[in-house]
C-alpha cells in the first residue's frame, strides 16, 4: 500500500488522468477458452418456500475465529443518508415475535472487533454477562442497551433492496488440467490500493486500486483483460475449477469451498478487487432479449451458460469487476465477512459500511424470496461487498450449499433497515 508523500503523487497523477477507479509452480495454461460442455436439463422451478423460518444455527457461543484480522475502525455514518429516525420498539415488524436469543451469538462474534470503540465496547460487556439460550434474557439486553433508527435514503425513502448470498461448493484440483482449467487467483503484485484515510480522515473507507504504468496510476486491467492474461497473475492460482460459470458466482458470493479430487475441501475467502464497477449479467441478458426479467436470476443464468456454452465467455467479460481470493483455514463456522468475524446463516447481512457500521444490529424487514411471506428478524452488520452500495441496502446470508443457494439466488426483494444503536448515541451527521 502506498504511503506518506507517495500517496499524494499517486493521488495528484490519478486526479490528473481521471483514470482511477473509486470503491474492497503449475504448467502454463492456454489463453482461457471454455470448454463446450453438454448443456445440462433446466432446473425445475422451485416452488414458494413452505411457512417455516429461514435456517438458524444452534444457539451456542463461538469461539474467536482462528483468523486473526484487523478490523476497520467502526465508520461513521455517510451523509449518503439523509437521516436516521429515531422510532419505538413497536414500529419494527414482528419485533415481538423475533427470538433474539438467535442473534446474540452473532453480535458476541462482532463484539470481538469492537473492542477498540470504547461505547460499543461498553455495550458488548452487557452482552456477554447474558445467558446464551434465553430469549427473554437476550430480549432484554437489547432493549435496554440499543435505540432502533429507521435508515432513510438521500431522497427520503425508507425502502431498499434486499438481496442473498451464500457460500458455494465447488469443484477443483491444486493442479491445472484437462478437466480443471479455471484458476481462483490470489492478489496479483501489482495491484495499488491506496487508502484516502491516509491524506484527509473524512474520506475513511474509500480507497482507490490500480496499478502503475509510465510512472502514472491507471485503472487495473479489466475482467477480460486478465483473463487474456494482461495481469501478472501466473503463479498465484489458489485452486483450478472446473465449471467458468460457477466461479464467476463465487466472485460474486465473495468466499467458497472447493472440494478436490482426494474428498480435501480448500476454502477461499475475499481478498482483493481490480477496483471497477460490478456490472450484471442477467440485466445484460434480458437488455438482449435472451432472458426475461423474472428468469434472470442466479439460477436462470446457469440454465442460460448449460445451454449457450459458446456465449459464455463473452458475457462473463461484459463486466468488468474481477475478485481475488485468498485460502482461509477450515472451520466449522460460516466464511469471515468484512468485519473479521464467521458469519451467521440467517443472521448475518452485508452492507454498505459507510452509512451502517460493520458490528452494529440491524432490524431487517423484508420477504421471503419470490414470496410475500414476512422475513423479519434481527441480524447483525458483518460483512460488505461490490454492490452493496447506499444506506437502505442489505445482503442477507443464507449459508453455506445448494438449499442456500437456491433462496440467495432467487432473493431480490424491497425491505427497510432499523439500525440499533447503543442508547445515548446520535447516528444523524453534523
Amino acid at each position: 500500500m502506498l504511503t506518506g508523500k507517495w500517496v499524494a503523487l499517486a493521488l495528484c497523477a490519478a486526479v490528473a488522468n481521471g483514470c482511477v477507479s473509486v470503491t474492497n509452480p503449475y504448467p502454463a495454461p492456454p489463453a482461457q477458452s471454455f470448454p463446450e460442455p453438454v448443456p445440462a436439463p433446466p432446473l425445475p422451478e422451485q416452488p414458494e418456500p413452505p411457512p417455516v423460518s429461514a435456517p438458524e444455527p444452534a444457539i451456542v457461543t463461538a469461539p474467536e475465529p482462528s483468523i486473526v484480522t484487523v478490523p476497520e475502525p467502526t465508520p461513521k455514518p455517510s451523509v449518503q443518508a439523509r437521516s436516521y429516525e429515531l422510532e419505538d420498539w413497536s414500529a419494527l415488524p414482528d419485533w415481538n415475535n423475533d427470538n433474539l436469543a438467535l442473534a446474540l451469538p452473532a453480535f458476541l462474534l462482532s463484539c470481538n472487533a469492537l473492542k477498540g470503540d470504547d461505547q460499543w465496547a461498553r455495550t458488548c460487556a452487557k452482552a456477554t454477562q447474558i445467558r446464551k439460550a434465553d430469549p427473554m434474557a437476550a430480549r432484554q439486553f437489547f432493549e435496554s442497551s440499543f435505540a432502533p433508527w429507521l435508515v432513510r435514503n438521500a431522497e427520503g425513502g425508507a425502502e431498499g433492496l434486499v438481496t442473498g448470498y451464500y457460500e458455494p461448493l465447488l469443484h477443483g484440483s491444486r493442479i491445472f488440467g484437462r478437466a480443471y482449467r479455471f484458476p481462483v487467483y490470489g492478489v496479483p503484485p501489482d495491484l495499488l490500493v491506496i487508502d484516502l484515510a491516509e491524506t484527509n480522515p473524512d474520506l475513511k473507507g474509500i480507497r482507490l486500486r490500480g496499478r502503475m504504468q509510465d510512472k502514472k496510476i491507471v485503472p487495473y486491467y479489466t475482467r477480460a483483460e486478465i483473463e487474456r492474461g494482461a495481469a501478472p497473475v501466473r503463479g498465484r492460482e489458489i485452486v483450478w475449477v472446473d465449471d467458468p460459470i460457477e466461479l464467476f458466482f463465487l466472485h460474486i458470493q465473495g468466499s467458497g469451498r472447493v472440494r478436490l479430487p482426494g474428498g480435501e475441501t480448500v476454502r477461499v475467502g475475499f481478498a482483493e478487487h481490480n477496483g471497477h464497477p460490478y456490472k450484471s449479467i442477467g440485466k445484460v441478458l434480458v437488455e438482449r432479449g435472451e432472458l426475461t426479467a423474472d428468469k434472470a436470476s442466479m439460477q436462470g443464468i446457469k440454465q442460460w451458460a448449460a445451454k449457450n456454452p459458446n456465449k459464455l465467455a463473452p458475457l462473463l467479460q461484459q463486466n468488468p469487476a474481477y475478485v481475488f481470493f485468498r485460502e482461509m483455514p477450515d472451520s466449522p463456522f460460516g466464511p469471515v465477512g468484512a468485519q473479521g468475524v464467521p458469519l451467521t446463516p440467517g443472521r448475518s447481512i452485508a452492507v454498505d459500511a459507510m452509512t451502517t457500521p460493520l458490528g452494529a444490529p440491524v432490524f431487517l424487514s423484508t420477504t421471503f424470496p419470490l414470496s410475500v411471506r414476512p422475513l423479519n428478524r434481527l441480524v447483525i452488520a458483518q460483512d460488505t461487498g461490490t454492490a452493496i452500495k447506499g444506506p437502505v441496502r442489505a445482503d442477507f446470508f443464507w449459508g453455506f450449499g445448494d438449499e442456500a443457494g437456491q433462496s440467495a439466488g432467487r432473493m431480490r426483494q424491497n425491505g427497510r433497515m432499523w439500525i440499533l444503536y447503543p442508547r445515548g448515541f446520535q447516528p444523524n451527521p453534523p
